[in-house]
């Protein structure tokens, strides 16, 4: 064989060596998660909605599965969402409530943001070969902390956030943004991992005079707003939908739609008024919030079901079962990245123990009626509940199998239930299952010995120095 032959056959090899890989990548799937602000569970027109009309989130349900016993970490947004990113539940960080300005991180013994160097969901999905990204609301640090890391420098290629530092994106550009993104991964057949993080329904409610139009024969000028800013919401969640249709990439594409916590609702009776968000700006302040439970106990803040019980709608057609009701599963957002990294293929570091479970099985159809791995909260919450927030007083909880039991700071109060046969939280067993809650509080107080007592890492911002 000659050089002019053995130069060809180099050149073939080669060749084939990148259209093997081409191949190899253009067959891992693309997740795109869609995680709300505030979105309630009954906050759908196919949850039961009596006004709101949400057809483009309701054709991923009636495309995928619709799981009805998914929990996030916390019932509000940065420790729910640092479950998402590390798979962990967010106690581990000593990250126990929302992140604001510095001198209230510093008095709840939180850090000012989530560590970059702790184990990410992106950076696992980057290192396995994925274009990945973030649009929309951020929230693991704040934008009144202008030394915090950049959501860029937590392992995306691309970031463009709001609630963060540095230049903050308008909030109803996120769905261009990543629609910019998937068509410049199609263009270079990358496989892609994309958080659309949206800020609706979270306040201050940004109103568009067409989507408002839309709820005009509604009497009551709060439910006008709402339900206009969930619209507006799934429309742009459409044109995202449209776009992986256009492109030829439904098919090859999980896309999960799902909220951060529970709806909020004004603890007392305010009156209808602007308000301004340094993130996001001006926009109708609590007295709009209306969101709905669909019967859950407690909302937004609180760790009774109603708080944590979000919606969860998975549609991958030809791999998950298309329009079904998942009503036995106990899925939790720490499961999400172990999940997602089955999905793609993406092995764990031996070093690196999520918290949660790989819930791919119960994706693609086969249901689990019971919980084999339990899952812990930890909030701070106040002992005696106040009586405008009756459901807001449960600083620690823990669900195992079927049985979640609930209590206030210093553990001297406890209520247990049954999730399947009370999902609403109504029925206290307490008393009549005196084994079962001496077993739980076992698990609460060994895992309670495994949390920090404060923050550790590069997670303190410069205004924390005298």
């Amino acid at each position: 064989m000659g050089l002019k032959d053995g130069m060809k056959r180099f050149v073939f090899v080669i060749g084939m060596m990148w259209m093997v890989a081409a191949m190899a990548a253009s067959s891992r799937p693309n997740i795109l998660f869609i995680f709300a602000d505030d979105w309630g569970w009954g906050d759908l027109s196919c949850h039961g909605h009596p006004y709101v009309r949400t057809p483009n989130i309701d054709r991923l349900a009636e495309e995928g599965t619709d799981f009805h016993r998914f929990t996030v970490a916390s019932g509000v947004c940065s420790p729910s969402r640092t479950a998402v990113m590390t798979g962990h539940f967010p106690a581990r960080y000593a990250i126990n409530g929302h992140f604001a300005w510095v001198p209230s991180n510093a008095r709840r013994g939180m850090p000012d943001w989530l560590d970059p160097e702790a184990p990410l969901l992106s950076r696992f999905f980057q290192e396995g070969g994925y274009a990945t990204a973030h649009f929309g609301k951020w929230h693991l640090a704040n934008d009144m902390i202008p030394d915090s890391p950049l959501p860029k420098e937590y392992a995306f290629d691309e970031a463009w956030a709001f609630n963060c530092a540095g230049e903050q994106l308008p909030v109803h550009e996120d769905a261009s943004e990543t629609i910019e993104f998937i068509e410049a991964c199609h263009r270079a057949d990358r496989p892609f991992y994309v958080n659309l993080w949206i800020h609706e329904p979270h306040t201050p409610f940004h109103t568009v005079p067409r989507y408002e139009w839309r709820f005009r024969h509604l009497e009551d000028r709060s439910d006008q707003i709402y339900a206009s800013v969930l619209s507006h919401a799934d429309d742009r969640i459409g044109s995202v939908l449209d776009a992986l249709d256009r492109l030829g990439l439904s098919e090859e594409t999980l896309v999960i739609f799902s909220s951060d916590n529970g709806p909020a609702r004004s603890a007392g009776s305010v009156e209808l008024a602007l308000h301004y968000d340094t993130a996001t700006g001006a926009g109708w302040g609590i007295a709009a919030a209306k969101g709905v439970t669909g019967g859950r106990r407690g909302y937004k803040a609180s760790l009774f079901e109603g708080g944590v019980n979000v919606p969860f709608i998975a549609r991958w057609p030809g791999k998950i079962p298309r329009g079904k009701v998942d009503d036995r599963s106990f899925i939790s957002a720490v499961d999400l990245l172990p999940t997602f990294c089955e999905i793609a293929g993406i092995r764990l570091p031996a070093s690196y123990q999520p918290d949660g479970i790989s819930q791919l099985a119960v994706l693609l159809g086969n249901p689990a009626p019971s919980r084999t791995k339990p899952l812990f909260w930890k909030t701070l919450s106040a002992w005696p509940a106040p009586n405008n927030r009756p459901d807001h007083w449960v600083s620690y909880s823990v669900m195992h199998e079927t049985w979640k039991l609930v209590a206030n700071r210093d553990l001297s109060h406890i209520e247990l239930f049954d999730l399947v046969t009370d999902p609403f939280e109504t029925h206290n067993l307490r008393e009549g299952q005196s084994g079962v809650v001496s077993e739980l509080l076992l698990k609460l107080e060994s895992w309670q010995r495994t949390l920090p007592q404060q923050p550790t890492g590069h997670v303190f911002s410069n205004l924390r120095k005298p």
